[in-house]
C-alpha cells in the first residue's frame, strides 16, 4: 500500500489495523465517585490537617520545588535509583524547573501500598508522575528531541500584537499576563517563557512592567474591532493577584466588540483551593454579573489530563464557579504516550469531568514540538483512531475534539489533513486565514489560503523505511 492510499484510510477516520480495538465493556459509562487521597500516607504530610490542606497558601507554601524536598516528603517510600533517574533528568533533559503542588502530588501512586518497593514501582508507573515529574528513563534514547523541534514551536511570539497578546486567529486572541504558574509541567508548549531556567533552556523573559503590558494589550484590543474573543492566561491567571485580574476582565468588558471572555488555569486542578478563596468567589461574582448584564460569555479553560487528577476538591471549586456565575468550564487537555493514549482512559477522563465536576470535555491536543519530548508525542494517525474509538460514548457537546496546533496554522481537528505520507510521518494542512506575522502586503491571500504547512509524527512510531530515512536526512530536510 502507497503513503497517499495509507492517508486516504487515515484521514477518513478508518480503522487501519495499527491498534487493538478496545471491547465495548470496557468503553461503556460507569459513575465513579471522586476521591480525595489521603496525603497522610506520605510520611511529610503524616500530621497535616484538614484545615492545612484546602489553604491556598499552606498549599503553596509546600510545594515541592527540589529533590531533596520530594525526599523529605516521601521518606523511605522511594528508592534511590528513583532520585538519581530525577536528577539526571533535571541534568540533561528538564525544559521546566520543577514545582508540583501537594494537592496534584497527592494524586500520584494514590492507592498503592506503602512500602518502599510498591510505592516506587506505582510511582514510576503512574501517569501523573509521568508529566509533572519526569525522570531520564521516560525519555526517547534514540530522537529525544525532533529535528524540527522549536522551544516556541507554535510561533506565539512572532504573533504578538503587543508584548503578551498573541494575535493568532482572525477573531480571537491570547493575552499573556503573566509567565508563571502554580506549578509546571514537563510537556509545556510556552516552556520558552513559562518558569524559571533549567540547565537546557534559559527562559525568555517578558520585558514591560506588568501595569504597562496590560495597557498595551487594552490599547490593541480597543483599536481592532475585529477581535471578540479573549483568552487571558499566561502562565496561569492563578498567579496573577486577584484585584489586578479582575481590573483587568473589567476593563475588557468595557469593550463593546469583546463578546467571549475566557480565564486559561491549570490551577483549578493543581490548585483547587486558589478558586475556592472567599476573595476569589465573591471577584468571579462582580465580573459574572457584569459579563451577564453586557451579554458577554464568561468561561474557565482549564487543563485536566486524566481522571485521577478530578477529585472532590476539584469538583467543588467547579461548582463554586458555577454558583458564582461563570457561564462554562472548559477541559483542554493534552494527549501524551503512557498517560491517556488509551481510549478507555480518555473516556474516563471524560465521564469524571462531565459527570462529576460539571467541566466540558472541550478539547484534546496532541503534544506539541517541543524539544525533548519525542516521549509524549503521539502520531497523528494514533490521534485519528482515538478520535473514532470515543465518539458514541458522550453527548456530541461533551465529546472531545482531537486536535493538532500545526504551527503557523493553528488548532485543526486531525481529520482535516490535507495529505498525509505516513511512511515519513510528514502531514501537510491548509488554514482559511493570516496570522499576525503574514499581514503584509508582499504576501498574497492566494499564497496563504493555498500554502501546506507540514506536521510531523515522532520518528519512533515510524516503521523502519521511515527511520531509516530520517536517520539519513535528520535536521537537514528541506519541505
Amino acid at each position: 500500500m502507497t503513503s497517499l492510499q495509507e492517508s486516504a484510510l487515515v484521514t477518513t477516520g478508518r480503522n487501519t489495523g495499527d491498534a487493538p480495538v478496545a471491547c465495548q465493556d470496557e468503553l461503556g459509562y460507569r459513575r465513579r465517585e471522586l476521591v480525595e487521597p489521603d496525603w497522610r500516607r506520605l510520611p511529610g504530610w503524616a500530621d497535616v490537617t484538614e484545615a492545612q490542606w484546602r489553604d491556598p497558601q499552606w498549599q503553596r507554601v509546600h510545594c515541592v520545588r527540589t529533590i531533596p524536598q520530594l525526599r523529605a516528603l516521601a521518606g523511605p517510600l522511594l528508592h534511590d535509583s528513583f532520585y538519581a533517574d530525577l536528577v539526571e533528568d533535571q541534568r540533561t533533559s528538564a525544559t521546566m524547573s520543577m514545582l508540583v503542588t501537594p494537592q496534584m502530588l497527592n494524586t500520584m501512586a494514590p492507592f498503592a501500598a506503602t512500602n518502599p518497593d510498591d510505592f516506587t514501582d506505582a510511582f514510576l508507573a503512574d501517569p501523573i508522575r509521568r508529566y509533572m515529574l519526569p525522570v531520564a528513563s521516560d525519555r526517547n534514547t534514540v530522537w529525544r528531541s525532533h529535528p524540527y523541534s522549536e522551544r516556541d514551536s507554535l510561533h506565539e511570539a512572532e504573533m504578538w500584537a503587543v508584548e503578551g497578546l498573541t494575535h493568532r486567529y482572525p477573531a480571537k486572541v491570547l493575552a499573556e499576563l503573566i509567565s508563571t504558574c502554580p506549578q509546571y509541567c514537563g510537556h509545556c508548549t510556552r516552556m520558552d517563557l513559562v518558569g524559571n531556567s533549567t540547565p537546557q533552556v534559559a527562559k525568555n523573559k517578558l520585558e514591560l512592567r506588568p501595569v504597562d503590558r496590560r495597557d498595551a494589550m487594552i490599547d490593541y484590543l480597543r483599536r481592532t474591532p475585529s477581535i471578540c474573543g479573549v483568552v487571558v492566561s499566561g502562565g496561569d491567571v492563578a498567579n496573577v493577584p486577584w484585584p489586578q485580574l479582575e481590573s483587568f476582565l473589567l476593563r475588557l468588558l468595557e469593550i463593546d466588540h469583546i463578546r467571549d471572555i475566557g480565564m486559561g488555569t491549570k490551577a483549578l486542578a493543581g490548585l483547587p483551593q486558589h478558586w475556592l478563596q472567599p476573595k476569589v468567589l465573591d471577584g468571579i461574582e462582580r465580573v459574572a454579573t457584569l459579563a451577564r448584564r453586557r451579554a458577554v460569555n464568561l468561561s474557565i479553560h482549564t487543563h485536566i489530563n486524566h481522571a485521577q487528577t478530578v477529585t472532590p476538591l476539584v469538583a467543588e471549586a467547579s461548582h463554586a464557579a458555577f454558583e458564582r456565575g461563570v457561564r462554562d468550564i472548559r477541559n483542554q487537555g493534552v494527549l501524551m504516550r503512557g498517560i491517556n493514549d488509551s481510549a478507555a482512559t480518555l473516556l474516563s477522563l471524560c465521564f469524571a469531568l462531565h459527570g462529576e465536576a460539571n467541566i466540558l470535555p472541550y478539547y484534546l491536543y496532541m503534544c506539541d514540538m517541543i524539544p525533548n519530548a519525542e516521549h509524549w508525542r503521539l502520531a497523528v494517525w494514533e490521534a485519528q483512531e482515538l478520535q473514532h474509538r470515543i465518539m458514541g460514548y458522550l453527548p456530541g457537546y461533551a465529546t472531545p475534539r482531537v486536535v493538532c496546533d500545526v504551527p503557523y496554522v493553528g488548532k485543526r481537528w486531525v481529520h482535516q489533513v490535507d495529505e498525509y505520507d505516513r511512511e515519513k510521518g510528514i502531514s501537510y494542512w491548509t488554514k482559511n486565514y493570516r496570522t499576525g506575522t503574514e499581514r503584509t502586503e508582499d504576501t498574497s491571500d492566494e499564497d496563504i489560503l493555498r500554502r501546506r504547512y507540514p506536521y510531523y509524527d515522532p520518528i519512533g512510531t515510524l516503521g523502519q523505511p521511515g527511520q531509516d530515512w530520517w536517520h539519513k536526512t535528520g535536521q537537514y530536510l528541506e519541505i
